[in-house]
């Protein structure tokens, strides 16, 4: 995100802009894709509430809060798109919160990836990954991706 300075993440937080909702979708890539037409949306406070269970030396994924939201509201899966843009609002909005803050460094992005687009970037989140427990490991040459090791058995559990 540009200009995060300038902007009022906690307003955008609460803006649920007609969500929750259920779609149908009729592409049949999208569906190949994802499984099924039934999409569902989730408000950006519902992705807040949630990276607010994740306790100390735990982690999620987005994809595990997505699937969370689909079994939940009887959906095939939860819009993509609005998952990744809703996570980085929570993060930001937690940075200009002096209380209930969001521990957003442990929401991660598939198969474990750091979220460069978190306050503080990578190197922020590692470090409080690491002040966590957990391995930090570095992927490529020359795109340098970042990663929980093991991660998976690190994974908080969002039973329904």
């Amino acid at each position: 995100m540009a200009n995060e300075d300038k902007k009022d993440f906690n307003a955008m937080l609460k803006d649920n802009k007609g969500m929750p909702k259920l779609q149908i979708i009729t592409d049949s890539k999208s569906i190949e894709k994802y499984g099924g037409s039934r999409m569902y949306f989730a408000p950006p406070i519902a992705y807040d509430e949630i990276m607010k269970q994740i306790p100390y030396g735990k982690v999620i994924t987005v994809g595990k809060i997505r699937d969370y939201f689909a079994a939940k509201n009887e959906a095939d899966f939860t819009d993509p798109i609005t998952a990744g843009i809703f996570v980085s609002i929570a993060a930001w909005a937690s940075e200009q919160r002096s209380d209930s803050l969001t521990p957003y460094w442990r929401t991660l992005k598939a198969n474990g990836e750091l979220n460069s687009k978190y306050p503080g970037g990578i190197e922020r989140q590692k470090a409080q990954l690491m002040a966590e427990g957990h391995t930090i490991i570095q992927k490529g040459r020359k795109n340098i991706k970042y990663y929980v090791a093991d991660y998976e058995k690190a994974l908080f559990d969002l039973s329904l």
